[in-house]
C-alpha cells in the first residue's frame, strides 16, 4: 500500500534481490499493490504473482504522475478503482493466515488505519513504513499490536537503523530501559548543526529547503510533529499508555506563523527571519555552559517529549553532524555507557532496505 518514494523503491529492491533470496530460500510473491484510488492484483493470488517486469513497470507509471489504472490494458492483472478497493484490498487478506500474506503499508496515510486493523483480525502480517498507524488513540493502537509477533515496523522510527530490534532485544532479556534520548529527524538535526556554526537559522532552513532535505512546505518538519510520532512509537513499545495530546512539542515557530494563517511564500520570505534571533541567543547560551542545541526526543519514566535540548559536546548527540540520526538508550545494563545508534535515518533507499529487511524476517513464522 503505497506508490511513493518508498513504495516503488521497495519494489525496485524486491527485483533486484531475487539472486540473493533464493540462496536463501526465499521467494517473495508480490499479489498486490495499491494506493490512494487503484489496485492492480495477480489473476489469481493463491498461485500467481505480478512478475518483474509488471513491478517496474508500476514503478516507472508511478514516477511519471500516471494512474495505476492505465495498467489495465496488460492482461497480466485485476484493476480495482475507488470505491471498490478497500473492499477488494480485505478480500486479499482472507487468505492471510493460510498464505502467510505480509499487508506493507508504505504510505503517509491514516486511511489504512481501518484496513489494517481488519487485515490483522484475518491473521494477516503487517509490516509499516507508516508512523501513523502506530500513533493513532490507544485503543486503536491496543488491536494493531494485538498480534506482535505478526508486526514488523522498524522504518517507522529510523528507517533502516535497528533502534526497535534493539528495544525488543533488550526488554525480551529482561534489561529494563529507563531513559531514550534521540535525534530522530535528519532535517531538524542538519538544521541544528548548520547554525551551531554561525549561520543564521532562516538561512539554513532556505538552503535544506533547496537541497530536498526538508517538505516542500519546510513547517511540516519545523512543527515537530514527525519527531512525535516517532517519539511516540518508542514510548508505548516501552509499556507507557500515552497519546500525542499527552506530548509537549516544540515547534520551531509560532502558531501566527502556521499553514492555516501564513502563506509559505510570506513565511519563507518574512516569517523565517524573525526566528533568527531566538535561536541565536539560544546557541550561545548552550555554548556558554559548554553544551550544543539538538532538536531531541527525551523519554524516561516522567515524561514523552520533544523540542531543542543542551547537550553535552562530547556526546553522542553533540557530536552528531548533518542529517544522520542517533538514539541513546539507558538501561540496566547501559546504565553509565549509553547503547548508541547512529546512522543515516532518512531517505527513500535505506527506508525500503528497512521495510524489505523487516518482511524477510516476518516470513520466519511460515517455514
Amino acid at each position: 500500500m503505497g506508490c511513493g518514494g518508498v513504495g516503488r523503491q521497495l519494489l525496485q529492491h524486491i527485483v533486484s534481490c531475487r539472486s540473493l533470496h533464493a540462496k536463501q530460500g526465499v521467494h517473495l510473491r508480490v499479489v498486490g499493490v495499491c494506493d490512494s484510488k487503484s489496485l492492480v492484483v495477480a489473476p489469481d493470488v493463491l498461485t500467481t504473482e505480478l512478475d518483474d517486469s509488471f513491478l517496474l513497470e508500476i514503478c516507472r507509471v508511478k514516477s511519471n504522475g500516471s494512474s495505476l489504472q492505465t495498467l489495465g490494458n496488460s492482461g497480466v492483472c485485476q484493476v480495482f478503482s475507488s470505491p471498490e478497493v478497500i473492499q477488494k484490498v480485505i478480500d486479499i487478506g482472507l487468505l492471510g493466515k493460510s498464505t502467510g500474506l505480509a499487508f506493507v503499508d508504505c504510505s503517509a496515510s491514516a486511511e489504512t488505519i481501518g484496513v489494517l486493523n481488519q487485515v490483522v483480525d484475518l491473521g494477516c502480517c503487517v509490516v509499516l513504513a507508516n508512523k501513523k498507524p502506530l500513533t493513532v488513540p490507544m485503543d486503536d493502537y491496543d488491536k494493531l499490536v494485538s498480534q506482535p509477533r505478526r508486526l514488523r515496523h522498524e522504518s517507522t522510527v529510523g528507517a533502516g537503523l535497528p533502534v526497535i530490534a534493539s528495544l525488543n532485544r533488550l526488554m525480551s532479556s529482561g534489561d529494563p530501559i529507563y531513559r531514550i534520548v534521540g535525534s530522530l529527524s535528519g532535517t531538524l538535526g542538519y538544521v541544528m548543526s548548520e547554525v551551531e556554526d554561525g549561520k543564521p537559522f532562516s538561512q539554513v532552513v532556505t538552503v535544506a529547503k533547496s537541497l530536498g532535505y526538508t517538505e516542500p512546505d519546510p513547517r511540516d518538519d519545523l512543527g515537530g510533529m514527525d519527531v512525535a510520532r516517532k517519539a511516540l512509537i518508542l514510548a508505548r513499545l516501552l509499556g507507557r499508555r500515552l497519546d500525542l495530546d499527552n506530548m509537549k512539542i516544540e515547534s520551531l515557530y509560532p502558531e501566527k506563523m502556521g499553514p492555516d494563517v501564513m502563506p509559505l511564500e510570506d513565511f519563507l520570505v518574512n516569517g523565517l527571519p524573525l526566528l533568527d534571533k531566538n535561536i541565536e541567543d539560544r546557541i550561545k547560551q548552550a555554548s556558554a555552559n559548554g553544551n550544543v542545541l539538538r532538536y531531541v526526543c527525551l523519554i524516561d519514566d516522567s515524561r514523552c517529549e520533544v523540542g531543542i535540548q543542551e547537550v553535552p559536546k562530547d556526546s553522542a548527540l553533540g557530536r552528531l553532524r548533518g542529517s544522520d540520526n542517533v538514539v541513546e538508550i539507558y538501561s540496566r545494563c547501559y546504565e553509565k555507557q549509553p547503547l548508541v545508534i547512529q546512522g543515516a535515518g532518512a531517505g527513500n533507499d535505506t527506508t525500503a532496505a528497512g521495510v524489505l529487511a523487516d518482511i524477510l524476517d516476518i516470513q520466519d513464522l511460515f517455514p
